[in-house]
């Protein structure tokens, strides 16, 4: 079985090992920055899935400055162990969706603190302006910049049922304009998006194969207390995967993705105070020991069933 440093797919820690020769370790920022499904530009509501916290729920407070931010995270972290260097990870809403000069200044002062080995930055495809790219850019050539883009699907009718916001063809403008500009892309996606079979999942790993992503988060859908999701839920108009289908998932998207990604994540922990379901969700360290577990007793890893096209 193909393993990378013990585990069946091209991890994120195994990646950050290569590149910085130990073990790094995340701050999650907010840049007090909003969304144009929130500020009402698209719409007021959010993406149906999402929290008030904007997926940021555990991002540091917008009220503090970036290194203020960093240096309350890196005191938190580091006395529950030795940790030296840290990715600035811009977390909360949309962290491109402000002025530029805005984004050059909390991004600056974030790639330039010592203990900031790389800055990541989750956003819209469809927030992405050129003179933003270039900004970037710049800055990646200081250290290394990732742009983490919210994809989720690339079907049509769940994007629409999410209120994602913006077609396929945007997202695809978005990965060829970073490409263009010597940016690493990592894409989030939703395993288990009510009306979506694992033939459609599946097809959204193909088509990412196909775009030359370097990296790629597997998240299981939360239902989150206070969405619209959560009332849909509770409708009963849908309902989550178990535990069981969840890992079979994962382990079937893991066989399909191209072996030169790297793997973000393959399931999440939703803030236990807002997680409505799938409660099974909240034991994270026990769901990942039985997909490795799972795929080491089914010599499954990752790229298995890839075919390069």
């Amino acid at each position: 079985m193909t393993s990378w440093n013990g585990k069946p797919y091209h991890s994120l820690d195994y990646m950050l090992r290569q590149m910085f020769g130990e073990k790094i370790y995340k701050v999650t920022l907010n840049g007090g920055m909003t969304c144009p499904n929130r500020d009402g530009k698209l719409g007021e509501r959010g993406c149906i899935f999402c929290s008030a916290g904007g997926s940021g729920d555990f991002a540091a407070s917008a009220s503090l400055s970036i290194t203020e931010q960093i240096r309350q995270q890196i005191q938190m972290l580091s006395a529950k162990r030795p940790i030296h260097k840290y990715i600035a990870y811009f977390q909360a809403y949309t962290n491109t969706y402000a002025p530029v000069e805005y984004l050059e200044r909390i991004f600056t002062e974030a790639i330039q603190n010592p203990d900031i080995c790389a800055i990541s930055i989750g956003t819209r495809p469809d927030c992405l302006e050129e003179p933003v790219i270039r900004l970037l850019s710049r800055l990646n050539q200081i250290k290394p910049v990732w742009v983490e883009l919210g994809l989720q699907t690339i079907h049509e009718h769940t994007a629409r049922y999410i209120r994602r916001g913006y077609p396929l063809s945007c997202f695809d403008q978005a990965m060829q304009s970073l490409h263009q500009a010597g940016l690493d892309v990592i894409v989030h996606t939703i395993l288990g998006l009510p009306g979506e079979t694992s033939r459609d999942v599946l097809d959204t790993m193909k088509y990412l194969n196909a775009c030359q992503i370097q990296g790629i988060k597997l998240q299981l859908l939360h239902v989150l207390s206070g969405t619209d999701l959560a009332a849909d839920y509770q409708a009963g108009k849908f309902s989550v995967l178990d535990r069981e289908e969840y890992i079979d998932l994962v382990i079937r998207c893991l066989e399909h993705l191209d072996p030169s990604i790297v793997i973000h994540r393959v399931t999440g922990d939703g803030p236990k105070d807002l997680l409505i379901a799938p409660l099974w969700a909240s034991r994270k360290r026990e769901v990942l020991n039985l997909l490795h577990h799972q795929m080491k007793e089914q010599g499954s890893y990752q790229g298995k069933a890839f075919t390069q096209v």
